[in-house]
């Protein structure tokens, strides 16, 4: 399938000077990187959270402690331990404390509605979960249909410095409340085990499990794919190092040991789990965990830590450069701005450049590929309205939709079909989907795509009709299947409009039952008691009837094109 006498790898011509064409993968898990890291630097810094300073030293210690604890517990090589926590050293010390284990790490968002949660946990088949208390009462709702054998609770409390710690113990109502906005009380249920527990020392330590890194999983992450409800892709230990091999490849003026990351793109997501986890622990950098976005909070950081590597999407880039706290000189420390998960627009290039900020660099990925295919060369050759060019050790190539065994020439639309050793082997429980997706470790990312005479590649349409919403994948299926389920919904159709803030928003135009009066705020309480906030519509429309063609499927495309025509004034009764 697509011959390499077809390709002409004609992006390589453009390359950084010094980066090479094709790379080495080591044949080790990854932990290993962790271990490297902790040999070569052991005092510096691996983990800033809100002041408390975590050594990869330390990291490592608590790696291996959380792993005996999870032998313990009677966790297997090969089972797969759910993991429901914002960015936090809890995450990491999990993730890789499970991968040491031998047992596979399955990332999820601990803001999921209970059925999102029962979803995703009942598919993997997960035996224990570790959880933030924030979080257990989700968990605890869908525990009796899972086959949960222990959760681990935690809380953002727990690892805070000894000084904010006992703030929060001041016998003040104000501390009392702080306290509460950031723990929950967690039940004396069975099954249930505190985090601490599993960091006691063990007395026989098993060490890492042996492992073969290209057949091993080491991370099974959700995701909408390139169409339908979420589904898990598998991705190999070697998946995961290829990629940060890649990423470390492209990125010539590393500074080993003393790069900073600024980590507030969620772990539990492909790009996050990859840029602000492994890739630097590749070259021993720190990462700054914060927990959510805050605008502010992120200038603090950045004034506080002085970052080198800033991972984000356009509208976390817009919103911190709106920030009034933010400074002309607080910037100046990033060397590198890495843009993804969603188009990086004029304006927002503008407004770098207007800052007087080098470095930035729209890149391009998908779950599927652990998640990097893509990026835009540093060192001034990036050309930011394309996605850039693939990296080192990749293919790619544009076929045609209707024959995807037909290479395009360059300037010609069709989908973009990428191979590299950071492509997946496929969908968890979903061999049909896998045999849709792969074909000889070539995957079809489902987006519509155009690479120029120099191989810099062009997104024009993502997945067809999945919406990025802030940076988040959005399937309009599975919120259309949430709608349906509302009796006063005879027909919907769920489709993406563009939002300045965050990239897309989802809206609804929905076909009334007769026998029911159209209510958005009822349609809105529905969608909201079983999707996550950046799912729920922000716009119900009603209509008398959809578009669709002659076999009766939806046309969305037809959905989106009558919206547009309309006008912005199409969804006010909603």
């Amino acid at each position: 399938m697509w011959p390499s006498s077809q390709r002409s790898h004609a992006w390589r011509r453009w390359y950084q000077p010094g980066v090479p064409t094709e790379i080495d993968i080591p044949d080790v898990p990854v932990t290993r990187l962790l271990d490297d890291a902790a040999e070569r630097y052991p005092r510096r810094p691996a983990l800033l959270f809100f002041g408390r300073r975590t050594s990869y030293r330390e990291l490592r210690e608590a790696v291996d402690r959380f792993a005996d604890g999870l032998h313990r517990l009677g966790v297997q090589p090969g089972d797969r331990v759910a993991l429901i926590l914002p960015n936090c050293p809890q995450l990491v010390i999990a993730f890789y404390g499970v991968l040491r284990r031998g047992a596979i790490a399955v990332p999820h968002n601990p803001l999921y509605t209970e059925e999102e949660m029962l979803h995703q946990l009942a598919d993997c088949g997960a035996r224990v979960a570790v959880v933030l208390d924030r979080s257990f009462r989700t968990v605890r709702a869908v525990r009796a249909k899972l086959e949960l054998e222990h959760v681990v609770v935690t809380s953002l409390i727990d690892y805070l410095p000894a000084g904010r710690k006992a703030a929060l113990r001041l016998p003040l109502l104000q501390m009392q409340r702080k306290r509460a906005a950031i723990t929950a009380r967690v039940p004396d249920d069975p099954g249930v085990v505190p985090f601490r527990e599993l960091q006691r020392p063990a007395r026989r330590p098993v060490g890492q499990f042996p492992i073969e890194p290209s057949r091993h999983l080491a991370a099974i992450q959700y995701t909408g794919g390139t169409g339908g409800s979420p589904k898990g892709a598998m991705l190999t230990h070697r998946n995961l190092v290829a990629n940060a091999c890649q990423q470390h490849a492209w990125d010539l003026n590393g500074r080993p040991g003393r790069d900073v990351t600024l980590g507030v793109l969620p772990l539990f997501h492909s790009y996050g789990l990859m840029s602000c986890l492994i890739a630097p622990a590749m070259t021993a950098g720190a990462v700054v965990l914060l927990p959510r976005f805050d605008s502010d909070r992120v200038v603090r950081a950045i004034r506080r830590y002085r970052p080198t590597v800033f991972p984000g999407i356009p509208t976390l880039y817009d919103q911190v450069l709106d920030s009034p706290r933010l400074r002309p000189s607080d910037l100046r420390s990033v060397r590198i701005f890495v843009s993804g998960a969603m188009a990086l627009g004029q304006p927002t290039i503008d407004r770098f450049q207007r800052k007087g900020v080098e470095g930035l660099i729209q890149c391009y990925g998908l779950t599927e590929a652990s998640p990097g295919v893509a990026g835009n060369p540093l060192g001034g050759g990036a050309r930011n309205l394309t996605v850039g060019l693939p990296l080192p050790s990749t293919d790619a190539v544009i076929v045609d939709t209707e024959e995807p065994t037909r290479v395009l020439p360059p300037g010609e639309a069709g989908e973009l079909v990428v191979r590299g050793p950071q492509v997946f082997g496929g969908y968890w429980n979903a061999p049909l989907a896998t045999a849709q997706t792969l074909s000889k470790g070539w995957l079809r990312t489902g987006d519509i795509a155009v690479m120029d005479e120099n191989g810099f590649l062009t997104i024009l349409e993502r997945q067809r009709d999945m919406m990025k919403v802030s940076g988040f994948t959005v399937s309009p299926s599975e919120v259309e299947g949430v709608l349906r389920r509302h009796p006063a919904v005879h027909d919907c159709a769920v489709v993406g409009v563009p939002d300045e803030r965050r990239g897309e928003r989802v809206v609804a135009d929905v076909v009334v039952h007769p026998a029911y009066p159209f209510s958005a705020d009822e349609l809105r309480r529905h969608c909201e008691r079983y999707l996550s906030h950046y799912k729920v519509p922000t716009e119900f429309t009603p209509r008398t009837e959809l578009p669709r063609n002659i076999l009766g499927k939806l046309v969305r495309q037809r959905v989106r094109d009558e919206r547009a025509m309309a006008g912005p004034d199409v969804a006010r009764r909603g």
